[in-house]
């Protein structure tokens, strides 16, 4: 918000200075380039500020001991239920590879890959998980809530 302020102080003097009854000598180039640099800063202010809301997907790759029931509710639980998230996690198989598409709000989603990158740590397990890849991806819109099966 300060950003922004200081930008319209800035062209304020810009227009005032342009006029031919400014009370204030203004250097024209000393202006400009700090025009340029506030301008810059309020964009990315506004850019990261807005984009908390900004729907998102990511493709969480997880491996591990991830076809656990457990682990796949803990999953289920903190994406669909806690952070009212939409996607699906792949169904169980004979790997230990699992994927976990999700999209929702920036924040919410940014704060469900931080929470599994944590692994089993963060839910209390004595199974091993890691987080190998998470890939940005595009919303889709197919799901109306978080998906997965088990065993």
């Amino acid at each position: 918000m300060m950003k922004l302020c200081r930008l319209f102080l800035l062209v304020l003097q810009l227009c005032v200075a342009s006029t031919a009854f400014s009370p204030v000598p203004v250097s024209f180039a000393k202006l400009s380039t700090e025009l340029a640099a506030t301008t810059e800063e309020a964009t990315e202010s506004v850019v990261e500020s807005g984009e908390k809301d900004e729907l998102i997907a990511r493709r969480i790759i997880v491996e591990g001991d991830v076809q656990g029931g457990y682990y796949r509710s803990c999953v289920r639980n903190e994406a669909g239920r806690f952070r009212r998230l939409v996607g699906t996690m792949s169904p169980p198989d004979d790997s230990n590879r699992a994927e976990i598409f999700v999209e929702g709000k920036r924040k919410l989603v940014e704060g469900f890959v931080r929470w599994c990158e944590k692994g089993s740590k963060n839910v209390g397990l004595s199974q091993v998980i890691s987080v190998t890849e998470v890939l940005k991806e595009e919303p889709t819109g197919l799901y109306d809530e978080f998906y997965v099966k088990t065993k």
